[in-house]
């Protein structure tokens, strides 16, 4: 117990010295932002086998703009906990289609990862252009091929095979779309149709590169959400993303994806039969 006591006191006074010399603050100045006398900083630098009381640890700690637990060798994160979520929290603004050059560096910066995505709606990178036409060209007006052109950006980065994508889809998104029923009222059938028949040859062309699960959102709901592999998972809110970089929160979210997969009622490989139902008259 003593080895231990003075081993943590040996450690606090490393990285109270690291700190002050990576902030290039002497031990008045340290006192100063504490409000302590020199000499009690001189004593947190001697060689003494106890450590200082709490409110001590954290004046130093908030001086130097380090977290008071990795002072005292609780932890090897020197960040403070409010710097840490700041760093790993983003909230990007999100534009209305794939137009946003931020989403493509995620996809760039994940190439050789699994990529896995709730999309809001159908994935604009496995859409038509007749079927981005009609979606887009309402709000984006003049800017829609810009639409088109990055959907059709990502969907060539997934054929150079640098990322396997894997999608969940609700059912009811699907058959909404068949139906021309819901958000889909007014898409020309025409379009319906040679939508699903391009999303059936890219499953022929594409898989297993590409997986598409279809889930029952009655059962399993989810959120519009992209992990990009181990790095990144982006919730999507409307006019925002909300981006997390922290381990646990990307482990999280890919086990929320990977229970969406299991629990699918159409797995990707019976895909195909499902699309050709959808497409029967």
């Amino acid at each position: 117990m003593e080895v231990d006591k003075r081993a943590r006191a040996a450690l606090f006074r490393a990285r109270l010295r690291a700190a002050m010399d990576e902030r290039r603050q002497g031990g008045a100045a340290l006192a100063r932002a504490v409000g302590v006398d020199r000499s009690t900083i001189s004593q947190l630098l001697g060689d003494g086998t106890r450590l200082p009381n709490a409110q001590l640890v954290a004046g130093c700690a908030a001086a130097l703009g380090v977290s008071a637990d990795w002072l005292l060798g609780l932890t090897d994160r020197k960040e403070r906990a409010a710097d840490v979520i700041a760093a790993s929290l983003t909230m990007p603004e999100a534009p209305r289609a794939l137009i946003d050059e931020q989403v493509f560096a995620w996809h760039q910066e994940a190439a050789g990862y699994k990529i896995r995505n709730v999309p809001a709606g159908l994935p604009d990178m496995l859409k038509t252009r007749e079927t981005l036409r009609w979606e887009y060209e309402p709000s984006l007006g003049r800017t829609t091929d810009q639409a088109i052109g990055a959907s059709e950006d990502r969907l060539a980065w997934m054929r150079q095979a640098r990322s396997d994508y894997e999608f969940a889809i609700p059912l009811h998104e699907l058959q909404s779309f068949a139906a021309g029923t819901g958000y889909y009222e007014g898409c020309p059938p025409e379009v319906r149709r040679g939508q699903i028949a391009h999303l059936a040859r890219l499953h022929d062309q594409l898989y297993p590169t590409l997986r598409v699960h279809l889930f029952d959102a009655r059962r399993l709901y989810s959120a519009p959400v992209t992990v990009f592999g181990p790095l990144l998972a982006v919730l999507y809110l409307g006019r925002n993303y909300l981006a997390f970089r922290d381990k646990e929160r990307v482990e999280a979210i890919t086990r929320h994806f990977d229970a969406l997969v299991r629990a699918a009622d159409v797995p990707s490989r019976d895909l195909p039969r499902h699309l050709a139902r959808l497409a029967a008259p």
